[in-house]
């Protein structure tokens, strides 16, 4: 046993030597919230979908706009038609042209024609109510990338008093052993003395390794949220270790306002503007069955030469197109985009609903959390009372190892319980504000 309890003792020191060796940075919350907020991989991915909608949004601007086309095209032929009809553009045409034998049997010719043209939509009915969908689609992007942003603002604030949590578990476990320790050679003294038996010093001796191994477990827990912490802020940290410019609070403050569950946060608000995008686009889908009206025109330079302007043209009209039947497409496109507009409708419903479940339930959470905090708080004084008794007691040969030891674990249990419903209460309080933003 003093074997086992050697090597354990060396494998500590080791652990506690290469913790000394790593990195240790100081960091306040407001400093990784800011950090998350500026670095964080979700919401530049969120950021990047909200560019990809804008963008879709933008494309439709070719509802106002003109399109133009530039073209310039060489041939070389001895086509009767197109050869009188290149002669023709070039305005060149001269009266021997007109002789049959030449009409017939035409030289070879050579024309290099520059067009520009332009077409400007008018009236398209369809597209007005697309390009308004796309811009409620843009706008439930940009709503979501803030509300991503305020969800990771909560689960920064969650990893950082994780990692409180984890220095002031390893704060208390230190503690818990050295007072173990002390137990211990208190113990081994009345043992050597003949007032106690080897399986006291025995059961002693197990509760020391005991609380080392809970003590290495929460070394590992503060790793652990330091390297949750350095993904969150996507920083190369993985592997150093960060300590909280503040540490846990012993006692919780309960909010002063009440908080009231909104329609107007901003993921309820985004899936309203989906919803809307989807009824705009059913809407299109019925205007396709409207008459287009568009303007055209195009301007055009000839010549026998590369690149010469001697001859022009040009040629202006409009044109109002109507698709009477398409074999049933567009029909059926406006019974899907009907469709897609119930079930975003229904899913907006569900999503509000679900949320005020959500509400509703961590506002009770909240409370329950405050109370037991309060009753974790009481039975830790407690503990902690009992403890003093029975080791006063043991000094004095009035009480069983075993009762002090029973004692000294019931104590350092509510220590750690507390701990947890002091972070328990404050999370859910942020949760609860999340929830009303």
């Amino acid at each position: 046993m003093n074997r086992l309890h050697l090597l354990l003792s060396a494998a500590l020191l080791t652990i506690s030597f290469v913790g000394k060796a790593q990195k240790v940075i100081s960091i306040s919350q407001e400093e990784v919230l800011r950090k998350i907020e500026k670095d964080n991989l979700q919401i530049r991915i969120s950021e990047k979908a909200f560019e990809a909608a804008r963008a879709d949004y933008r494309q439709s601007n070719a509802l106002f706009l003109p399109n133009i086309n530039a073209a310039h095209t060489a041939i070389t032929t001895n086509n009767p038609l197109m050869a009188f009809g290149s002669k023709l553009n070039q305005e060149r045409l001269v009266a021997t042209d007109f002789n049959p034998a030449l009409l017939n049997n035409p030289a070879k010719i050579n024309n290099y024609a520059t067009r520009i043209e332009v077409q400007q939509p008018l009236i398209n009915v369809d597209g007005l109510y697309e390009r308004q969908a796309a811009k409620d689609k843009a706008d439930a992007f940009a709503l979501q990338t803030e509300r991503t942003k305020e969800y990771l603002q909560l689960e920064g604030a969650k990893a950082y008093m994780q990692l409180q949590l984890a220095y002031k578990a390893v704060d208390v476990l230190t503690k818990a052993d050295e007072t173990a320790s002390a137990n211990l050679k208190l113990v081994q003294q009345y043992y050597q003395q003949g007032l106690l038996q080897k399986t006291d010093l025995l059961a002693v001796k197990v509760r020391v390794n005991e609380i080392a191994n809970q003590l290495q477990y929460a070394r590992s827990n503060i790793q652990n949220a330091s390297d949750y912490l350095a993904f969150m802020m996507n920083e190369d940290h993985i592997g150093t270790l960060f300590k909280p410019a503040t540490a846990l609070a012993d006692k919780v403050t309960s909010i002063s306002a009440l908080m009231s569950f909104s329609e107007m946060r901003k993921d309820i608000m985004a899936m309203d503007k989906s919803s809307d995008a989807y009824r705009k686009m059913f809407r299109s889908s019925k205007m396709k069955f409207l008459p287009r009206l568009n303007a055209f025109g195009s301007y055009e330079l000839y010549d026998t030469k590369l690149f010469n302007m001697r001859a022009y043209g040009y040629t202006i009209g409009a044109q109002l197109s109507w698709n009477l039947f398409d074999g049933y497409k567009s029909i059926g496109k406006m019974e899907r985009a009907k469709v897609d507009y119930q079930k975003a409708r229904a899913e907006a419903e569900q999503y509000k609903a679900q949320s005020l479940l959500e509400w509703n339930k961590t506002s009770r959470q909240l409370k329950d959390a405050e109370n037991k905090v309060t009753l974790a708080a009481l039975a830790l004084e407690q503990s902690q009372e009992a403890y003093r008794i029975r080791q006063n007691r043991f000094t004095q040969g009035l009480e069983k190892t075993s009762d002090l030891l029973g004692t000294e674990t019931q104590m350092l249990q509510k220590q750690l319980e507390h701990l947890q419903a002091i972070f328990e209460y404050n999370f859910t309080q942020q949760y609860l504000h999340f929830l009303t933003k």
